[in-house]
């Protein structure tokens, strides 16, 4: 096959090729790329390297739904099976679940504070070393994740002034 060639499908059916992926799988650019390889590899050229085309895009597209799935189903049990962050309490002030999933939405470096302030007893002084911050940035990144957390979870907090 010859550059021009495969230059000349490529400009006219990548796109084509791509929306036909698209009905299976969520990456039909990577789909029809690996499509386009495989053609360049072929020797001799198939007799319609169209059809060709379309139909190693379509197992390809079929395959990568299939692997997509599967990782799917991975992920999913993986997830269920890590262990939850609070141990849930019957008259806990808020949700555990509620609590973990605003936990996950701060920024790292807010929640890796609040994480080793509350539950690893750490001093700011010892957190600011750990993250190579100043104790004094590290005492403000707590604040700001207690904030956070305040706001996420509907919480409000009578005293700010002792949030540490």
């Amino acid at each position: 096959m010859t550059p021009q060639l495969l230059g000349q499908l490529i400009d006219d059916h990548a796109a084509a090729l791509t929306l036909f992926a698209r009905q299976w799988c969520a990456a039909p650019e990577d789909v029809v790329q690996e499509a386009f390889v495989k053609l360049s590899a072929q020797r001799p050229l198939p007799n319609d390297p169209v059809g060709w085309l379309f139909r190693v895009v379509r197992n390809g597209a079929s395959s990568a739904a299939r692997a997509d799935r599967r990782r799917q189903r991975h992920e999913t049990g993986a997830a269920a099976h890590r262990p939850a962050w609070f141990a849930a309490t019957e008259n806990a002030a808020i949700d555990g679940t509620d609590a973990a999933a605003a936990l996950e939405t701060l920024a790292i470096e807010e929640r890796e504070v609040v994480v080793a302030h509350l539950w690893g007893g750490l001093t700011f002084e010892q957190i600011g070393q750990l993250a190579g911050v100043s104790s004094s940035t590290a005492h403000r990144r707590y604040l700001k994740a207690l904030s956070t957390l305040r706001e996420r979870l509907r919480v409000p907090c009578p005293n700010p002034s002792t949030l540490d």
